[in-house]
């Protein structure tokens, strides 16, 4: 695994990097790397198996430099877009969970040519009428001054989840992932903060755009982004595999099902 750093316009972009083979970029979300965790977790190392996966942290995010010109979605597209030119990438496989996999549609949508693959793992991104995404601002504020049961909630399978309590602890846990945590809050803030509340209107009528093959991942238990959402991204991505959901997880299946994950993925992958 190494870690660096890429120059783009207007900043430093945090990289961590690992594997060899065809290229693979990773956009991440809250309970993720660059979100809590500085390293990758075993579902990035999964990945890096067969791929040189490289996972750029999101403006302000686990070292990046904030985004001096502007918070549209469109002006973290545009970022992307230097992010990809800069590293050199012509063709590549773009997976995402979360706010990066609402990021990774947008990206698909707009560049089609450059996306070989796209899978997206519990991604925001789409208005579904009657099926609001949660509120991790509002969740992340903890009961009673420590407790963070709500915001493990909306994360995991149960707000008693191991991994939860892990990454989301009540009271005061590592300092540095604390300070993650907070900066991921911060980017998350910047985009879907303000209505519309994590997500861009006019997306869910792109999707037909996105041709290349994609593979839709959900947890059974999503508190954070329904499962409803999956399906309209499976019915509406312009050469959907289908929505494969996995049992006894939650928005982060990739942290709490690894390997059950990367079972769905890595075939997908090879084709």
């Amino acid at each position: 695994m190494v870690k660096r750093e890429l120059r783009v316009r207007g900043g430093n972009v945090a990289v961590i990097e690992a594997g060899s083979g065809a290229p693979l970029v990773y956009l991440h979300g809250f309970a993720d790397v660059h979100g809590v965790s500085g390293d990758f977790l075993p579902f990035h190392e999964g990945l890096a198996q067969n791929h040189r996966v490289i996972a750029p942290a999101h403006p302000a995010c686990n070292g990046s430099d904030e985004l001096s010109d502007g918070n549209r979605v469109e002006d973290f597209l545009f970022h992307y877009s230097e992010v990809i030119d800069a590293l050199g990438l012509d063709r590549f496989t773009l997976v995402g969970h979360c706010v990066g996999g609402w990021l990774a549609a947008e990206y698909a949508v707009r560049h089609p040519e450059r996306v070989e693959k796209l899978v997206l793992i519990g991604a925001s991104g789409l208005f579904v009428p009657g099926s609001h995404i949660g509120d991790i601002f509002l969740n992340s504020n903890p009961d009673r001054g420590t407790d963070l049961s709500s915001l493990r909630r909306l994360l995991f399978a149960s707000p008693d989840s191991p991994m939860g309590l892990r990454y989301y602890p009540d009271g005061k846990g590592d300092l540095e992932e604390e300070t993650r945590r907070y900066a991921m809050l911060r980017f998350g803030s910047a985009i879907g903060f303000k209505p519309p509340y994590f997500y861009n209107w006019p997306l869910v009528q792109r999707l037909g755009r996105a041709r290349m093959p994609s593979l839709i991942i959900w947890g059974a238990d999503d508190g954070m982004t329904p499962l409803v959402h999956g399906e309209a991204y499976a019915a509406k991505l312009g050469d959907a595999k289908g929505l494969k959901i996995v049992a006894g997880a939650g928005h982060a299946v990739h942290l709490e099902k690894p390997q059950e994950t990367l079972a769905l993925v890595q075939p997908f992958l090879k084709v």
